[in-house]
């Protein structure tokens, strides 16, 4: 007998519900919003009694969330031996979409690992291009496919040449084309769903599901504005935590942060730190130049700055006269510290479709240290209004609930993989062609402009 769990049947008798598995196609599982969705949806689903195996082209055991290394979820590195992330650099999403097929075509056909386990169902996120192949080699396995944002939209400098926005042309119709492949797609929420309408007018955008990301509703957080948390110290001060947590990307603007810290009164100045944490790689070359621009601005400005990767490093006393504390990829430990302790936190993104920072904040009533003229009781609903809606709306067991309820909805529904054959030859074949025209505009142009 198949392994099952406790169910309620239509008649409100209790019942055996054939156990689903349900496997990940994750890019790259390292340090990020979408990753971070990615492990909470998994765990969500696992604890719903799903079993869960996640396939990804990268996962370092040194940059990732906790339960991704740990032994909570069942984590496979796949079709990463043949392409690279990037050539020198460039050619990021070119190298992403083949790595992607790659591992597709490693599981499948390559070996018979993706037979053994036998799938009820997919979940892919962020890279739609792999889903025409995997619904032609599984077209009855239902493909679940999750738009945190339209990428075409998240390209930066797309009109810095002629050579970029020609070399963006195939991918951008390859997104929109590849989605349609999915049995089922969702987005982050009503916002996501309207520039997806925006963006691909012929898109059925009014079948989209909407399944927010969440949050961890358990970790303790004070009930009160009563309940202090003790800040975090360097040395014998007791500076004030100005905070910003954000990966070290160029559109989430914490150059805004800085420049707002530099602003204020030396009094005030002197009091503050402000520490930006986030998510960091030191493969991702914008990770590495943002973060030495950052470095440079505090320069110009005149602030102090200092950077630190560890925990030990964080709290090292010889850090307490830093006027800016960069603090590569925290460990989450490290996060909750620094969203009790801070005073105020800083959200600078520009139009973000989910920010999951301004939740967690909420969830741990941080911005009630820096209302000073509210009311004890006034103060005392707000924060607890806060928390209430966090944990009704964004709960990560809330979000297995609506994964779990679609992936039910798609039970009998087979993958939209007939016919699909001749269409995604079609795109091969001039993805080939990109490939060509890429490399060879790249090779005679100089400058080169990064990708």
């Amino acid at each position: 007998m198949a392994k099952g769990t406790k169910d309620e049947t239509g008649d409100g008798k209790v019942g055996e519900k054939k156990q689903k598995t349900i496997v990940f196609l994750h890019p790259d599982l390292g340090i990020g919003g979408a990753e971070r969705l990615v492990v909470d949806a998994a765990v969500g689903l696992q604890k719903r009694g799903c079993k869960v195996v996640i396939f990804t082209s990268h996962c370092d055991p040194g940059h990732c969330f906790d339960e991704a290394r740990d032994g909570t979820l069942d984590v496979r590195v796949r079709g990463n031996t043949v392409i690279p992330p990037s050539i020198l650099g460039r050619f990021s999403i070119l190298c992403a979409i083949l790595r992607q097929i790659h591992l597709i075509l490693s599981i499948t056909l390559f070996t018979s690992e993706l037979s053994k386990i036998n799938p009820s169902g997919f979940f892919i996120d962020q890279l739609s291009a792999g889903v025409p192949l995997l619904s032609l080699l599984r077209p009855q396995t239902p493909i679940f496919f999750y738009c945190h944002f339209p990428d075409l939209l998240l390209v930066q400098n797309r009109n810095s040449s002629l050579f970029k926005r020609l070399y963006r042309i195939p991918f951008d119709a390859l997104e929109r084309w590849s989605m349609g492949f999915a049995t089922s797609t969702a987005v982050n929420s009503n916002f996501t769903k309207s520039v997806v309408a925006k963006t691909w007018p012929g898109y059925p955008a009014d079948q989209l599901k909407i399944v927010y990301p969440c949050i961890n509703t358990s970790l303790p957080s004070s009930s009160s504005p009563d309940e202090e948390t003790q800040p975090i110290k360097w040395g014998q001060s007791e500076k004030s935590i100005i905070l910003s947590i954000n990966r070290f990307e160029r559109k989430k603007n914490i150059a805004l942060a800085i420049q707002a810290f530099a602003l204020l009164p030396a009094p005030a100045r002197q009091k503050s730190k402000l520490v930006v944490a986030g998510g960091y790689d030191a493969r991702v070359y914008e990770n590495v130049s943002y973060h030495a621009d950052l470095v440079s601005l505090c320069e110009k400005l005149g602030l102090k700055s200092a950077t630190v990767k560890t925990v030990v490093s964080a709290l090292n006393s010889s850090i307490e006269d830093v006027d800016v504390l960069f603090l590569l990829s925290v460990p989450n430990a490290l996060k909750e510290i620094l969203l009790k302790s801070a005073k105020l936190l800083v959200y600078t993104p520009r139009e973000e479709h989910f920010g999951i920072v301004p939740l967690e904040a909420m969830l741990r009533g941080v911005m009630e240290r820096v209302v000073e003229r509210m009311g004890e009781g006034e103060l005392r609903e707000m924060v607890e209004e806060g928390k209430k809606r966090v944990r009704e709306n964004f709960a990560e067991t809330e979000m297995a609930r609506q994964l779990e309820g679609v992936f039910e909805e798609m039970e009998g529904v087979d993958a939209k993989g007939a016919g699909a054959l001749g269409l995604i030859l079609v795109v091969m074949a001039g993805l080939t062609g990109a490939i060509g025209v890429g490399i060879g505009l790249w090779l005679v142009r100089t400058p080169v402009v990064k990708l």
